[in-house]
């Protein structure tokens, strides 16, 4: 036998055949990995996000921010729904297991915030261009994202809210729908006259263009303090989206100051303490420098 031939012969014989199996088994599990995931992706990319996101603008109609954050949602879902299909295909089950607790341990507030902003995406009474009103403060909802919802407040500023503090928190939205409730609070003396200030209250609000005829402004005694009558005005104004609710606030103050002092009514009186004791006096001199 020649050398080439000898040394090809023991080329051959060294090879071994759970290598050839190997091979097999990988391109097996990325065939069932490539299948699974296409299909899956495919299903949910022509036929579940475009259903979703019909829907959801079918409830919040001339929303096209909530429209675009239910696509991105739902293309997401698909992804991650796709992928754990296409580990299923593979032949390896086991992984979601081992990748399961991965994600639980190291994730939960991530996922916490993912699932909040899908329960607030499918909330009928959640919606762009709402005003809302939570315990960390209140704004215009402009987006929601997969972790945070971005609100407009009413100094322009735009501010990231976890979604999770939105859900896991009272929400309170202080308009009727295109209005906006406005309450002003204010202290007055005793000796005032307490209806010639209430009216007052309602007349200055009524000065104000932006101040709407229906619901009329009205005012009311809130309490009896230590040392004043506590009053409170209210009154509406357009939604928020058009109308600068800081100054509005701001100039139906100054109007009530410059009335009240007209009126010789008096804001916010001292408070009065009751003094008991002894009170001793020390004279030093005489009368008429003696």
């Amino acid at each position: 036998m020649s050398p080439i031939r000898q040394s090809l012969g023991v080329a051959v014989g060294q090879l071994d055949p759970t290598q050839f199996s190997e091979y097999e088994e990988l391109a097996s599990a990325t065939a069932g990995f490539a299948a699974a995931a296409v299909v899956v992706y495919l299903v949910g990319r022509l036929l579940i996000v475009p259903g979703v996101t019909r829907l959801v603008s079918a409830r919040n109609r001339n929303n096209p921010t909530l429209k675009s954050a239910t696509e991105t949602y739902a293309h997401a879902f698909v992804i991650v729904v796709a992928a754990v299909a296409g580990v299923v295909g593979a032949g390896y089950p086991s992984v979601l297991t081992d990748t399961a607790l991965v994600v639980g341990v190291a994730g939960q507030e991530v996922i916490g915030a993912l699932i909040s902003g899908l329960f607030l995406v499918a909330d009928p009474d959640f919606n762009v261009g709402d005003w809302i009103s939570w315990p960390g403060g209140e704004g215009v909802i402009e987006a929601v994202d997969f972790r945070v919802t971005r609100v407009r407040t009413v100094n322009n500023e735009t501010i990231s809210v976890p979604n999770t503090e939105l859900t896991t928190n009272a929400l309170t939205r202080p308009y009727g729908r295109e209005r906006y409730r406005i309450t002003e609070r204010v202290d007055v003396a005793y000796d005032d006259d307490t209806e010639l200030a209430l009216r007052e209250l309602v007349e200055t609000a009524r000065e104000d263009d932006r101040v709407l005829d229906e619901p009329e402004p009205t005012a009311r005694i809130l309490e009896f303090a230590g040392s004043s009558v506590g009053l409170q005005a209210e009154f509406w104004v357009a939604s928020p989206m058009d109308v600068n609710l800081v100054d509005v606030r701001s100039q139906y103050r100054r109007r009530v100051k410059r009335r009240f002092d007209g009126e010789g009514l008096t804001l916010g009186p001292a408070s009065g303490r009751e003094v008991s004791g002894r009170l001793g006096v020390d004279l030093v001199g005489g009368r008429g420098g003696e």
